[in-house]
C-alpha cells in the first residue's frame, strides 16, 4: 500500500473511531484561514460544519476565538470583528490606511486585545463596547508590514510576547517598550501560547515545525516537524493549541505550499503519535486559525 493511501485510511480511521467516542459533551472548532472566505465551527468528531460567516471580500483571518459570553471574535487583517452567532456585529474595529490587524483576543479583564502591524505596530485595548481605552506603539525593526508578526499574547505579567515573523524570534517586551527576554525559533514564528509551566509553544511557519522554548534559558527542550510525523508532511504550521492531556492540535496551513493532499489539522500526542487529524474537506480551503471549545 502506498504512502498517500495508508495516510489517508489513518485519516478515516480516526475520525470514526473518535465519532464513536461516549463523552457526553462534544468538542468543537472554530477555524478560518488565510484565503479561505469563511469562519466556521465543526463538530471535530465529524468534521461537520455546523455554523459559517462569510468574510466580505478582501478580508483574511489570520485569529478567531469565541468569548465567555458566546459571541465569535475574529481579526481579518483590514480590522477586528466581533458577532453574535445569528451574524449581528457587536462592534466593528478599523485598521488604519497601510496597516493589517492579525490579533484579536478577549483578556481575563474584559477588555479586547489588538495587535497591528504597522510603521509603527500598534497594541490596542478595547473596552467591552469596543472603545478604544489603551494604546502602545512599538518598533519591530522590521520595515514590511506583512512580516512583522501575526499573533502577539499578553502574559499575566502585562507583558507581551511577540512572535517576530521576518526575525525567526519570540521577544517579551513590557509597557515602557522595553526588551525583557527573547529567544531563537527559527522559521517565520506565527503563533505562541504561554503552557502551564511557564514554557512558550511557538508554531515556526515555512519551517514546517514547532517548538517548546524555556523562557528562562532560552533554550528549544522540544521540536517536532516533518521527520517525527510518519506519513504526515507538516506545511506552514500556524496556530497551535496545547490540550490538558499535553496533546497539540496544529493548524496545517497550505497557502504557501503546491502540496494540497495534507490534512487540514493535526493532532499529536506528547510522543509525537499522530492521534486525530481532519483530513481535505470540500468546504474548507485552509486552516491557519483554530479555537477549541465544548458544547
Amino acid at each position: 500500500m502506498t504512502k498517500c493511501c495508508l495516510k489517508y485510511l489513518f485519516c478515516i480511521v480516526v475520525v470514526i473511531s473518535t465519532c464513536c467516542s461516549c463523552s457526553n459533551t462534544r468538542e468543537k472548532l472554530l477555524v478560518s484561514g488565510c484565503g479561505w472566505k469563511q469562519v466556521a465551527i465543526l463538530d471535530k468528531a465529524t468534521g461537520t460544519i455546523e455554523w459559517s460567516h462569510p468574510l466580505n471580500p478582501g478580508e483574511d483571518c489570520n485569529d478567531v476565538e469565541i468569548t465567555p459570553d458566546g459571541h465569535i471574535l475574529y481579526a481579518y487583517t483590514s480590522g477586528a470583528r466581533l458577532i453574535t452567532r445569528d451574524q449581528q456585529t457587536v462592534w466593528d474595529f478599523k485598521a488604519q490606511k497601510g496597516e493589517e490587524l492579525f490579533t484579536a483576543t478577549h483578556l481575563p479583564s474584559g477588555n479586547y486585545m489588538l495587535a497591528i502591524c504597522g510603521n509603527p505596530s500598534r497594541i490596542v485595548e478595547l473596552d467591552a463596547s469596543g472603545q478604544p481605552v489603551d494604546e502602545l506603539q512599538f518598533d519591530t525593526s522590521i520595515t514590511g508590514v506583512h512580516d512583522q508578526f501575526r499573533q502577539i499574547v499578553k502574559t499575566p505579567q502585562n507583558t507581551y510576547l511577540i512572535p517576530l515573523m521576518g526575525k525567526g524570534e519570540v521577544v517579551e517586551m513590557n509597557k515602557n517598550k522595553e526588551i525583557v527576554n527573547r529567544a531563537e525559533c527559527g522559521g517565520n514564528p506565527f503563533a505562541i501560547q504561554i503552557l502551564p509551566n511557564g514554557n512558550w509553544l511557538v508554531s515556526c511557519g515555512d519551517a514546517h515545525n514547532f517548538v517548546e522554548i524555556d523562557p528562562a534559558g532560552k533554550q528549544i527542550i522540544r521540536n517536532v516537524g516533518d521527520d517525527d510525523l510518519p506519513d504526515i508532511s507538516l506545511l506552514f504550521v500556524a496556530e497551535l493549541v496545547r490540550f490538558k492531556n499535553g496533546n497539540t492540535l496544529i493548524s496545517n496551513w497550505n497557502g504557501h505550499s503546491q502540496d494540497k493532499s495534507q490534512p487540514l489539522l493535526v493532532e499529536v500526542d506528547p510522543d509525537n503519535r499522530v492521534v486525530w487529524a481532519l483530513p481535505l474537506h470540500p468546504d474548507i480551503v485552509n486552516i491557519s486559525a483554530v479555537y477549541s471549545f465544548q458544547e
